[in-house]
């Protein structure tokens, strides 16, 4: 039976860099607030109304392709996470078929809104596909563009400080490499706190207040009385909305269990990693899974520094930036881990 590997990696951030000290212009905010509550010094920002999450993925995925040493045309199947698409709908992945060009082959395409673990369920998803023999050259991708939707004023710096645009990009083919590819995948979810960490609009609740009224079908007039934009207007639940203390806590019991459940799997240990790739949520959370791990600085890599979380993208952009520094090399076993919003968290076990 055949396993999956990493065949290629790319990412791609726009140019714009964004300071702590640009920040700081609009609202009340300081370098050192955001750099000792998160580590980030920095993050991009995409051009507006000129580059959406679609085409940061397709820059990524050009690398990826080429890396892997394929056309465009021999992607089969394309998986795209993101909780910021172009559209509500239709989902980015048919958007990103288009952007490469590749509609003619009619390949299928799967949108997955999972947030920050979006990269590793997607990861766990096409290791079955690939498994199972139904497609040969999956690309996936998570790509974000959060810029367009936050609150920069006060009222929101404790989210809007720490997110960031960009996209990352892998090609994951079948190996029969015995010992190779993905050793395993865990995934779960818990829903309790969904609305902790949440953009509560659009949504068919989000956005207008119904009385409770006993009616059938309401007529214009009707709705005309009824329909009162208190939560969309006053409540601003048009931009994210973060317990940033109970995620914090939630993020460093979970990231360490399911990283030991991987390893545990795999019959592993975790001084048998040889990278760990977090997902980049925030530095100090990495930081402590590093200590609970007792990992060595030069076993794990963040990036959050230079680009802030970047949600669905920030593994798939940290593991190509690794890669490109040789960080990760044939043979290496690679960890990825990630917690958000939902909340959902998962693992992946790698053999480079």
């Amino acid at each position: 039976m055949s396993s999956t590997k990493i065949a290629g990696v790319g990412f791609y951030v726009p140019e714009q860099v964004v300071t702590n000290f640009d920040l700081m212009k609009v609202m009340d905010t300081s370098d050192e607030w955001i750099r000792e509550r998160s580590g980030i010094v920095e993050r991009r920002y995409a051009k507006k109304h000129e580059e959406t999450p679609t085409t940061m993925a397709a820059e990524a995925s050009k690398i990826a392709i080429e890396r892997a040493g394929l056309q465009k045309e021999d992607i089969d199947f394309i998986i795209f996470a993101t909780l910021s698409p172009d559209y509500y709908f239709p989902g980015c992945g048919v958007l990103l078929q288009r952007e490469l060009g590749i509609t003619k082959t009619e390949i299928g395409a799967l949108d997955i809104r999972n947030q920050c673990s979006g990269f590793v369920y997607g990861l766990s998803v096409a290791d079955q596909f690939i498994k199972s023999g139904m497609y040969k050259n999956i690309l996936l991708v998570g790509s974000e563009m959060h810029s367009m939707g936050l609150d920069f004023t006060t009222r929101g710096r404790g989210v809007s400080v720490l997110f960031g645009d960009g996209a990352g990009a892998v090609v994951l083919q079948p190996t029969f490499e015995e010992g190779r590819g993905i050793l395993t995948t865990h995934l779960h979810s818990d829903g309790t706190h969904a609305e902790e960490l949440a953009m509560l609009s659009p949504g068919s609740h989000g956005g207008y207040h119904l009385p409770d009224v006993d009616f059938g079908f309401p007529t214009a007039e009707e709705l005309g009385e009824i329909f009162v934009y208190d939560n969309l207007l006053n409540n601003k639940t048009y931009y994210p909305v973060m317990d940033g203390q109970l995620v914090f806590k939630k993020a460093v019991t979970k990231f360490p269990e399911v990283i030991m459940e991987a390893l545990s799997k795999a019959g592993h240990i975790p001084e048998d990693i040889d990278l760990l790739v977090p997902h980049q949520a925030n530095l100090r959370i990495a930081q402590f899974v590093q200590k609970s791990l007792k990992l060595p600085d030069e076993k794990v890599f963040n990036n959050i520094m230079k680009y802030g979380n970047t949600t669905a993208a920030s593994i798939p952009i940290a593991l190509s930036e690794a890669w490109e520094a040789g960080k990760v090399k044939e043979g290496d076993l690679v960890c990825l881990a990630a917690f958000g919003s939902g909340f959902t968290w998962g693992s992946a076990l790698v053999r480079w």
